[in-house]
């Protein structure tokens, strides 16, 4: 692919990588092919840990005089399911009735192919960059996260990289293109909650101590009340139970323990220390409250790896990236920290951050697919930021 202007060209060759995390599958040397035409230097580190398995990732840059712009993605994805289920493979990037289908159209190899398509577009109609482009894109995005985005941030700004600013090209529009701008992300932090008992026989109760009842006072305390009403940049805090299990398939007898994990999506009210505290708190009180026994004995483990909210307030960023979405679309897009979390959060320690990529629908379900359209809108839209970013 010499010439790597056409979105759904591009977004083909990557589908047909079955790259499922954390499985290179050919994805990131097909993007190395693309980028190389270009111009671009590509390095494909590989990274690893003890316990999690090695990850390939690419950093490629396009050196120039001027501001260096970033962006971020992830080439691999979530495993298709049961490929029977799917109306065409999924990774066969089939086109039927103006769409394609597969496994990462949107999530998120379809904004990566838009961006290539827009700086091959860009160059192709005015020739080098006034600055430097650098594209930073994982393997372990969809994973465990910990030898991809973090360390090749690290590796590149140990290698003296450093940014004006970054795109991440995840699906960031609800349900049409122009949609929604994410300019920042809520925190999200999960522990486990074991309450132990003694077992026994179900017809003797008197001779046990069932941890259920327990489990759900103290469950219940982290429910209720809310943790707080919002705040101007944010939604309220919340925390979802997520798992309960006793490990006991008899019916007849009571549980020697009881376990429920939960996780908490959190605004800038909070950071993982006072809210791990205000946690302890609640769970103290509702277990000291038991009537009629001794109070619940329970334990509390933290995950590892909470994920800090964050906000951009980097008006140059969010200014270019508004108007070039209202040029294309006619659209003035939402600025919004809804949703997940992203690698965005690790980004923002370097740069200023913002995320745009196509409507994200059906993202990792059955039949993910992506409007050709969209894709043309997407890579539109990322030229006239270009244009913005560096200047006509």
């Amino acid at each position: 692919m010499r010439h790597p202007t056409d979105p759904a060209e591009i977004l083909a060759a990557l589908i047909r990588c079955p790259s499922v995390t954390p499985a290179e599958g050919g994805a990131l040397a097909a993007l190395a092919g693309m980028l190389d035409p270009l111009g671009f230097k590509v390095e494909r580190p590989l990274f690893s840990e003890a316990g999690t398995a090695d990850v390939e990732n690419l950093y490629a840059r396009i050196s120039g005089n001027g501001p260096h712009l970033m962006f971020a993605g992830h080439t691999d994805v979530v495993p298709p399911g049961d490929a029977a289920a799917w109306s065409h493979a999924p990774f066969s990037a089939d086109i039927v009735d103006g769409e394609m289908y597969g496994r990462g159209a949107v999530d998120m190899k379809g904004g990566i192919a838009c961006f290539v398509a827009a700086i091959a577009r860009r160059m192709k109609k005015q020739g080098p960059l006034p600055g430097s482009i650098s594209l930073l894109i994982t393997g372990d995005e969809e994973g465990p996260a910990i030898n991809g985005t973090v360390k090749l941030l690290e590796w590149a700004a140990n290698n003296g990289e450093r940014w004006d600013g970054a795109i991440v090209g995840e699906p960031t529009n609800p349900d049409a293109m122009g949609d929604m701008i994410k300019i920042g992300r809520r925190g999200s932090l999960s522990g486990t909650v074991t309450v132990n008992g003694t077992q026994g026989h179900a017809a003797y109760p008197h001779l046990a101590d069932n941890p259920l009842p327990g489990l759900l006072a103290l469950a219940g305390a982290l429910l209720s009340p809310s943790f707080d009403e919002g705040s101007a940049d944010f939604q309220p805090t919340n925390l979802e139970i997520s798992s309960i299990d006793t490990g006991n398939p008899a019916v007849n007898v009571i549980p020697a323990k009881a376990t429920f994990a939960f996780n908490i999506r959190f605004n800038d009210s909070w950071t993982p220390e006072t809210l791990r505290a205000e946690v302890a708190e609640r769970l103290d009180k509702a277990a000291s409250r038991r009537t009629g026994a001794k109070p619940v004995r329970y334990d509390l483990v933290w995950r590892d790896r909470p994920s800090p909210v964050f906000l951009t307030r980097d008006e140059k960023l969010i200014g270019l990236l508004s108007g070039a979405v209202e040029d294309v679309t006619g659209r003035a897009p939402k600025l919004s920290t809804s949703g997940g979390t992203s690698d965005a959060r690790f980004i923002k320690d370097y740069c200023p951050v913002v995320e745009f990529g196509l409507v994200g629908q059906t993202m990792h379900m059955v039949d993910e697919r992506v409007a050709l359209a969209d894709l043309e809108t997407l890579t539109a839209i990322y030229e006239r930021f270009l244009e913005n970013w560096f200047g006509r």
